[in-house]
């Protein structure tokens, strides 16, 4: 399963900060692998804080289906101030990402090709706040194909960073060129690229 994906991350914490709320979590199960970006809300050590404890409740349980992990998190941030997060769960078998966004971490699927009929996929973000007010929740469900790439941005980062990005710069490469370009002076900022590299067996 470990090369079901490749990723990269690149981050930084808003200047003058000793820490940042911004967290990545990549975490192999049996039959597929999570990818989720937390954001802990405002700046600082109480923010790493939260986005540690929601990163901690993942990994733990990443097996779970999506919206599970979800309001496992909302329960264990309910001290905290709570976070932002979008989640994604890759189904290697199927050939299927489930994913869900609660808070402003933007999700985009990219194709492989830009000549398919829908080249990018845009995931539905829903208003709240994991630990404090949670929305009523619905998954996606959405097909991926080898060489498709899923990137997950927090607000840290300009919302057109997909625009004008080659789509077949290495994970780790195009994770930096799109902080180097598009984050923010006024917040933490993380960016997580994930490439899925096979073909599901669909049944």
């Amino acid at each position: 399963m470990s090369s079901a994906i490749e990723w990269g991350v690149a981050s930084r914490a808003l200047p003058g900060q000793p820490a940042s709320g911004d967290l990545n979590v990549v975490k192999l199960f049996s039959g597929g692998v999570l990818v989720a970006a937390l954001d802990g809300l405002g700046h600082g050590e109480e923010a790493a804080t939260a986005a540690a404890v929601a990163a901690t409740t993942l990994e733990m349980h990443a097996g779970e289906p999506v919206m599970t992990l979800v309001q496992r998190c909302h329960e264990a941030l309910r001290a905290t101030r709570g976070v932002a997060m979008s989640v994604a769960s890759f189904n290697v078998s199927r050939g299927l990402i489930t994913w869900l966004g609660v808070g402003n971490v933007e999700g985009v699927l990219l194709r492989r090709s830009s000549t398919r009929p829908v080249a990018e996929v845009s995931l539905l973000l829903r208003a709240g706040v994991v630990g404090f007010q949670l929305p009523l929740l619905d998954v996606e469900v959405v097909p991926v194909s080898a060489g498709d790439t899923l990137i997950f941005a927090t607000d840290g980062i300009h919302s057109d960073f997909a625009r004008g990005l080659a789509r077949n710069n290495p994970p780790q490469k195009a994770a930096e060129k799109i902080l180097a370009r598009h984050a923010r002076a006024t917040d933490d900022a993380l960016v997580l690229v994930a490439r899925y590299l096979r073909d599901g067996v669909r049944e």
